[in-house]
């Protein structure tokens, strides 16, 4: 898990996020990574497995297209190549 180190923060600005964190009933800490995962993670991103299921019913596939993909899928993992 990553660390970040934030220099020369105003202490205005620490000790806002101070009462913001004791107001939500968190560390500081807690705080900042509660701010920066709603900033750059927002809840109505789009994600990608939800974007390809989406795509995947706008082209007509159905539970029963992808029931017998998966009954005809070879179950056993492929050899790698060899190069002799």
């Amino acid at each position: 898990m990553g660390a970040v180190t934030i220099r020369n923060l105003p202490e205005e600005t620490h000790r806002a996020l101070r009462v913001r964190a004791a107001i939500n009933g968190r560390s500081t800490e807690a705080e900042i990574r509660a701010i920066l995962e709603d900033a750059v993670r927002p809840e109505g991103r789009v994600r990608v497995g939800t974007l390809l299921s989406a795509i995947a019913r706008r082209a007509g596939v159905t539970d029963e297209d992808v029931e017998a993909l998966e009954q005809a899928r070879e179950k056993n993992p492929a050899e790698p190549p060899k190069f002799e």
